[in-house]
């Protein structure tokens, strides 16, 4: 089937929950992916930051091939040896002590607010349960993981939500510190705000937000789904900032663009949860967490943090210097792989254009044009890429929508 019918088919069949572009994606190698028609594009998103190690690598389709011939699914009633190995993987590389296995973000992210509420109602009772997360954050579409989220935008029409979540401005330690209760059990956040348009927290709101937690007794809680795996320059985006939350959460980029999350927590918290107590009857099977563990290993071995950091460096002096030259640039911000390109205009136009030159970018709030290329992405390709959007945004800045 060509791009046409796919789309005509799933818009018949498939209901209706995602913006789409007017293409279908049906192969990927490296840093490209190619559409139904045979078209070519540089993926400047890798599926939402999932695709950290671009598309097939070879060490993936390597595991997944030898673990589908093995055993690919039995539940937890038993141990099996990848789910193991991986838990090991993690916290021999992270501050975490236990591992809980799931299969996506929102499922990590519930699992959290989960094991927050258990921990504070075995220590201090049930009157103690509400989460306090930040503005514009977001960490996921289940209803609690939904009501997390600091976005109304996300939350219209699903009322009512569940109880006990406050939401406070992120960088903003005065208003978290007022906004603490004698019902406040934990703070969630994220230590760079993906969705809510690519802003870092501060060394400093951090610190302070470590310190509040340890003064009140609350966990704190890192939404790491999309800037851990070493997204940010990082194995971890909390590694930027010298402290340890008690409790973070994966996803995306763990899999190597199979679906499987994760809950890593430390001392205490790590042990909250008991038998019966929370379950999923996919997380951790043994064909995601073979290839859970190529992938993170990959990223280890080849030092893949440190060629984002490297990476994210250059692409950010890059948008500064044109900054200096195109006023569409308002700011460019984030940390390694993961960056925002705030424009003074919406950013679709500038999408759609790219797609139509063969890269593929994204955009959030409207006016941020996200950037997530594969961590080992060649400089070529980086260059090219960067090209693009330059010659995009110039020709948009000169009155030209569309240039041959």
């Amino acid at each position: 089937m060509d791009n046409q019918m796919i789309k005509e088919m799933g818009q018949e069949y498939v209901m209706n929950t995602y913006t789409r572009q007017p293409f279908a994606l049906v192969r990927g190698k490296g840093s490209y992916v190619w559409d139904a028609n045979g078209n070519k594009y540089l993926d400047m998103i890798s599926g939402i930051a999932v695709n950290n190690l671009g598309h097939c690598h070879p060490k993936v389709v390597k595991a997944l091939k030898e673990q589908a011939e093995q055993l690919i699914h039995c539940s937890n009633l038993y141990w099996n040896e990848h789910q193991v190995l991986l838990a090991k993987l993690l916290v021999d590389n992270s501050c975490g002590d236990k591992v809980f296995f799931c299969n996506s973000g929102a499922e990590a992210n519930e699992g959290a607010i989960k094991l927050a509420r258990k921990y504070s109602f075995a220590k201090y009772g049930a009157e103690r349960y509400e989460i306090i997360t930040a503005v514009n954050s977001f960490h996921g579409r289940t209803l609690a993981a939904l009501t997390a989220t600091g976005q109304e935008k996300y939350q219209q029409g699903f009322a009512p939500l569940i109880p006990g979540f406050k939401y406070v401005p992120y960088n903003n330690l005065q208003a978290l510190q007022k906004a603490v209760t004698s019902r406040t059990c934990a703070v969630m956040l994220e230590p760079l705000q993906g969705e809510g348009g690519i802003y870092p927290a501060t060394k400093e709101y951090l610190a302070g937000v470590k310190a509040l937690c340890a003064e009140k007794e609350l966990l704190l809680i890192f939404d790491e789904v999309q800037t851990g795996l070493g997204r940010t320059g990082k194995l971890f985006a909390y590694q930027h900032f010298g402290i340890e939350p008690d409790v973070f959460t994966l996803a995306k980029g763990l899999g190597g663009g199979v679906p499987i999350g994760a809950i890593v927590a430390r001392g205490a918290a790590a042990d909250v949860l008991g038998p019966g107590q929370h379950a999923s009857t996919f997380g951790g099977n043994p064909l995601a967490t073979a290839v859970a563990y190529a992938a993170f290993s990959v990223i280890i071995n080849e030092k893949l943090a440190e060629q984002a950091a490297e990476k994210g460096k250059y692409v950010k002096t890059r948008f500064l210097t044109l900054q200096k030259e195109n006023h569409l640039i308002k700011e460019v911000r984030g940390l390694g792989l993961l960056l925002g390109i705030e424009l003074s205009m919406e950013g679709q136009k500038v999408q759609e254009l790219c797609r139509e030159k063969g890269v593929l970018i994204n955009c959030v709030q409207n006016k941020v044009l996200r950037l997530t290329p594969p961590l080992n992405i060649s400089n070529e390709d980086l260059d090219y890429g960067i090209k693009i959007i330059k010659e995009v945004l110039e020709n948009i800045l000169m009155g030209f929508e569309v240039w041959r």
